[in-house]
């Protein structure tokens, strides 16, 4: 986690300098990567050429609170794939922007669409497609096992991987933040 201030405050997953944590007070939109974000990067390839791809219940549920806490949630990803398609969708998703390998124009077009402020998005990702878009938001966070330069580069770095809830503990950051957390409603799918 970068240390881009002299204090920090204890939150449920661990100690978070006082910028991110004032950042994410004021967020009004949270984007996210896909592969290594959501999932744990991995793709199962089957003979037929099916794909798969596991995704984490306690990250659905981050998503449906947060979105019921007010705040809208975006995915922007490089690939195009109809299992992350049906996923955002069961997770009530509206902003769905797949096969985007320059995700910094998508991003700004998302903010200019729905009238929010740069500095009032975050954005969550976990390689070096996604620096351009950690590097224009108001909160830049890598997940936990992100490449090394997208980890020194973003405000914030999740005590969790990808794929294995960073998605959450971003969720209840913000949530936190933002005084929601407590009253938090969703499913775990």
């Amino acid at each position: 986690m970068n240390d881009k201030g002299n204090t920090s405050s204890n939150t449920l997953y661990g100690m978070v300098n006082s910028n991110v944590l004032s950042k994410a007070k004021n967020i009004k939109l949270l984007v996210c990567d896909v592969d290594g974000v959501f999932s744990d990067g991995r793709i199962y390839l089957g003979n037929d050429g099916e794909e798969l791809k596991a995704f984490h219940t306690k990250d659905g549920f981050g998503i449906k609170a947060l979105g019921s806490s007010g705040v809208a949630v975006a995915i922007i990803t490089g690939r195009r794939s109809t299992i992350v398609a049906n996923r955002m969708k069961a997770l009530n998703v509206e902003h769905i922007i797949q096969g985007q390998e320059d995700k910094l124009p998508a991003l700004l077009s998302l903010a200019k669409e729905l009238h929010i402020d740069i500095d009032d998005i975050a954005y969550i990702g976990d390689d070096m497609p996604d620096l351009p878009c950690i590097a224009e938001v108001g909160l830049g966070i890598a997940v936990e096992d992100a490449h090394p330069m997208v980890k020194t580069r973003a405000d914030y770095s999740t005590y969790t991987r990808g794929g294995f809830g960073a998605v959450r503990e971003v969720c209840d950051l913000i949530m936190q933040c933002q005084g929601s957390l407590d009253g938090a409603t969703g499913a775990s799918i």
